[in-house]
């Protein structure tokens, strides 16, 4: 869709055509009257005349009214009136109901363009929605579409620079274009009164950037299909050294201003592998670290019981993703949605071409993660390179990933740096132990000592006694877990440093990640 600038060029041409109906279809009807002005500023033969609710019909350049009533009838009797006696006169409507099928107020219309047609006359409709058929055929269209990020860093550049020696302002440049990012897909008052807002504490220091994200949260309020998640601590994974050291430059495009670059945004990862391992906490440790909003898009949620109304909310979703944007989109076990057998009634089948077409065509930065634990059930074309940016096994955490989990979690619940020489009993005994695993046994033993009220740590051999106590997931499905390994270890690019050990007839080459 055009921005201000290529939109007010269009109208420009229009008028100077003069097309005798010009739609122009905004949100914002503040932004597309300055367009109008403008045009009209530049073309000064003609006369130009605006009605609205609130104040009538009046000179558009001017200001100055032309009836004392406000009702659109006594406008159309007006400009009935008017284009019988003058030619090229153009009058511009905002605000008109039932314009969006054949009426009487759009078949009135009609027959006003048909006249003003005979006149060489103009009428400019600003609306938010699509006109009738019957209506819009007299005329031409266009879409104003919501401020690009080059737009809005102008506006919010121009308010900082009112308020600089009154108020404390750090922001310069980068964090002018930083903000206009993250404040993309709302309008341009919506910008205003967030940066307004800010300023009205008395200061803009940089680390009030990340506050903007939730201020954008609220205004969009309840997301269709799109849930938000929040973060209340830290998030941090053990292990999945490949994926973290890809993940690093992947950041630093997320929080790039790639807008005068030929580079697009990263597309998103898709995780796959055993569960229990960190494929989740993932989604949310990339959104903590990167200091981006997370968004849940559940899959499950967007499905309809009619013909149609699934692929309506999945589009509904994906269209709030990328107004959200920047953030992190996260879709759990995305196979439960877009898997696809011999009972599908094509419906899964057109949700993947609608969601292979937004990872194809989305220029938002949504870095997507996707997480599966049955990827053989979904499609190939999904699958395929260049749909997601890369494609991780996250597989069992062999000895030096256990020793990190086990550190992590002993610091976070007990605040106890395990000895090496029970470490490595720790990570022997803990064989085959999921990411989860370990967690739920350290969370255990901190919670059974809590609530029994005693103040020392477990001694060793108690602690021992928790791990050699726990049946772990690997074994309790092992089957499950063994298809699993099959499918993904020769497949995907292993997450963490090396495989945590092999699956019989599996086989044991490996792709290597660029960095």
């Amino acid at each position: 869709m055009p921005n201000q600038a290529e939109t007010q060029e269009i109208v420009h041409r229009y008028l100077s055509a003069r097309v005798p109906l010009i739609v122009i279809r905004s949100i914002e009807p503040n932004r597309a009257m300055s367009i109008l002005t403008s045009c009209a500023s530049r073309l000064r033969s003609m006369s130009y005349y605006e009605h609205s609710r609130t104040e009538g019909l009046r000179e558009l350049l001017s200001g100055h009214n032309l009836v004392d009533e406000t009702s659109l009838t006594v406008a159309l009797e007006h400009a009935r009136t008017t284009f019988k006696s003058r030619t090229n006169v153009n009058f511009v409507f905002t605000d008109v109901e039932d314009l969006d099928q054949e009426s009487s107020t759009s078949r009135h219309f009609a027959e006003m363009v048909r006249l003003a047609e005979s006149r060489q006359g103009t009428i400019v409709l600003v609306v938010s929605n699509p006109v009738w058929n019957g209506l819009g055929r007299l005329g031409m269209s266009v879409v104003l579409d919501l401020p690009t990020t080059d737009e809005l860093a102008e506006v919010l550049g121009g308010m900082v620079d009112d308020h600089r020696g009154v108020v404390q302002i750090e922001w310069q440049y980068d964090e002018l274009r930083r903000a206009a990012e993250i404040l993309s897909g709302i309008t341009e008052m919506e910008a205003i009164n967030v940066l307004a807002t800010m300023l009205a504490k008395g200061s803009l220091h940089n680390s009030d950037l990340a506050e903007l994200s939730t201020f954008k949260d609220r205004i969009f309020g309840d997301l269709n299909g799109v849930e938000r998640v929040r973060l209340k601590e830290d998030y941090k994974t053990g292990g999945l050294r490949n994926l973290r050291k890809w993940l690093v430059h992947r950041e630093v495009l997320m929080n790039s201003d790639l807008s005068h670059t030929t580079l697009r945004p990263p597309k998103g990862v898709l995780l796959v592998g055993v569960p229990g391992c960190g494929k989740s906490l993932s989604a949310k440790a990339i959104a903590s670290e990167w200091r981006l909003p997370l968004y849940r898009l559940d899959m499950s949620g967007v499905l309809g019981m009619y013909v149609g109304q699934s692929e309506s909310r999945l589009r509904e979703a994906l269209e709030t993703a990328d107004r959200v944007a920047p953030c992190v989109l996260w879709i759990d076990e995305i196979e439960k949605a877009l898997a696809t057998g011999p009972g599908d009634s094509g419906t899964s089948r057109r949700l993947i071409g609608q969601f292979l077409f937004w990872l194809q065509e989305s220029t938002a930065k949504v870095f997507l993660v996707a997480t599966s634990n049955d990827v053989s059930s979904l499609p190939p074309e999904l699958l395929r390179k260049g749909r997601f940016d890369e494609m991780f096994f996250v597989d069992l955490p062999d000895e030096a990933d256990r020793e990190e989990i086990l550190r992590m979690y002993f610091e976070k619940y007990l605040r106890y740096d395990v000895p090496p020489d029970l470490m490595r009993r720790l990570v022997e005994a803990s064989a085959g132990f999921s990411g989860a695993d370990i967690e739920s046994t350290v969370h255990d033993m901190e919670a059974s000592r809590f609530a029994t009220g005693r103040t020392g740590l477990p001694s060793d051999a108690e602690l021992m006694a928790y791990f050699q106590n726990v049946v772990p997931f690997s074994q309790t499905n092992a089957e499950e877990v063994a298809a699993i390994r099959q499918w993904g270890l020769s497949r995907c690019v292993p997450a963490g440093s090396a495989p945590a050990g092999g699956t019989p007839g599996t086989s044991t080459s490996r792709r290597v990640v660029i960095v």
